[in-house]
């Protein structure tokens, strides 16, 4: 029905933010070794504290939506991304940005698990497969539009920081969308 179709959409938005968010790091870097002059390998520590902090995410905060529900875990997840990009746009050292992306990782990690879980509970069995085609669609899509984004306006209009902050206005958006678009999933209750 249609709440099934916009909570897939919705699903696919959230995971196409995921793909713009970890790849907002690769965007800024070398905007980010030019204005404090770091090598590339301090860059590899940033560009890896983010994959790090997914792989903690997908653990502790994929479990708190199998204990709290998967609409309060995505809210708590997109919260925590929102705040690491905003922090990571206001950073003024390679360690900082670091810790930031890695705060950051931890909400996307959590949030693949949360929306992989709605899409495959919230659709029919006839309709899964292809709504979870068109949720992993979403992350390349997100990059993609994001790269488009940020080399075409971001970068050209502002700097690296442009980037970060970007994502953290998009990710806080979606915030109240999620509050009133996704309902808890049936299979949770």
């Amino acid at each position: 029905g249609m709440r099934q179709i916009v909570v897939v959409a919705m699903m696919v938005l959230l995971n196409a933010l995921d793909g713009f968010d970890v790849l907002s790091s690769a965007f800024a870097a070398p905007g980010i070794a030019a204005d404090w002059g770091v090598e590339r390998a301090a860059l590899g520590i940033m560009l890896s504290a983010e994959l790090v902090g997914m792989g903690f995410g997908s653990v502790i905060l994929g479990g708190l939506a199998d204990k709290s529900g998967r609409k309060p875990a995505m809210l708590v997840c997109l919260v925590v991304m929102a705040v690491g990009m905003w922090f990571a746009h206001a950073s003024n050292s390679i360690t900082e940005i670091s810790i930031w992306r890695f705060i950051t990782g931890l909400g996307i990690g959590g949030m693949l698990a949360a929306t992989n879980a709605v899409v495959a509970e919230t659709t029919s069995k006839s309709g899964r497969s292809i709504s979870m085609a068109l949720y992993v669609i979403g992350y390349p899509l997100g990059g993609v539009i994001g790269g488009f984004a940020a080399q075409g306006w971001l970068l050209v209009e502002y700097d690296w920081r442009a980037v970060f902050l970007f994502g953290a206005i998009c990710t806080a958006a979606m915030i109240p969308l999620v509050i009133l678009l996704v309902p808890e999933t049936p299979a949770f209750h």
